[in-house]
């Protein structure tokens, strides 16, 4: 928005009077020679700044048409421009959120299995709607049971791999004499099978 000058006889420049929103007036104010109003006044730029404003977008020589986005054929890996170790990423990827939520579909069908067959031979039809809640709820420290048991398993199937790993090392020469703490994991071999195989029955 311009300021409104008022010029008197003299030839002197004046900006007007306003009004307030409370209803008094501004006085008016003398503009010396070559005053420029704030809001008229150009904003700065540097010479970086006007350089790269005044580039043009493309290479000198190239056409706009040679630019317009082509439909990119996507390659036989599913997504466009990906190299060979991001597409196996990508797969690895998939796979295990599939075996994740297979483990999940299991585990859930197997806990609702052993719900409906405990349950339902107990509760007359009549209860068995009003009993539906709490049992889905008395499943969850069931299936948090399950998981610590399949942690177990495997912590267990860790350690049998290392003892295998130390009884191969020492059969093919690569170990001498075994330290105490080699010679006890070589005898607790029995046991963590007995305990593994326990743990896989009661599951």
């Amino acid at each position: 928005m311009a300021t409104p000058y008022v010029t008197d006889e003299t030839g002197g420049k004046y900006i007007a009077s306003t009004q307030r929103p409370d209803g008094t007036w501004r006085k008016q104010r003398r503009v010396k020679e070559g005053y420029v109003p704030q809001e008229e006044v150009p904003v700065y730029e540097n010479k970086y700044v006007k350089f790269f404003k005044s580039k043009p977008e493309l290479p000198p020589g190239l056409s706009p048409e040679a630019t317009a986005p082509a439909t990119p054929s996507r390659p036989e890996g599913g997504e466009p421009g990906l190299s060979k170790t991001a597409k196996r990423n990508l797969k690895r990827k998939e796979k295990r959120r599939q075996q994740q939520e297979k483990g999940e579909a299991e585990a859930l069908s197997w806990t609702l299995e052993k719900v409906s067959l405990g349950e339902t031979s107990q509760l007359p039809n009549a209860l068995q709607g009003s009993r539906a809640v709490p049992t889905a709820v008395s499943d969850q420290p069931d299936s948090a049971t399950t998981t610590e048991k399949a942690k177990k398993i495997k912590n267990l199937k860790k350690k049998l791999r290392q003892v295998e790993e130390l009884q191969q090392r020492i059969q093919a020469g690569e170990i001498n004499q075994p330290s105490k703490e080699q010679l006890e994991k070589l005898a607790r071999r029995r046991a963590l099978e007995e305990e593994l195989e326990d743990l896989e029955l009661g599951l």
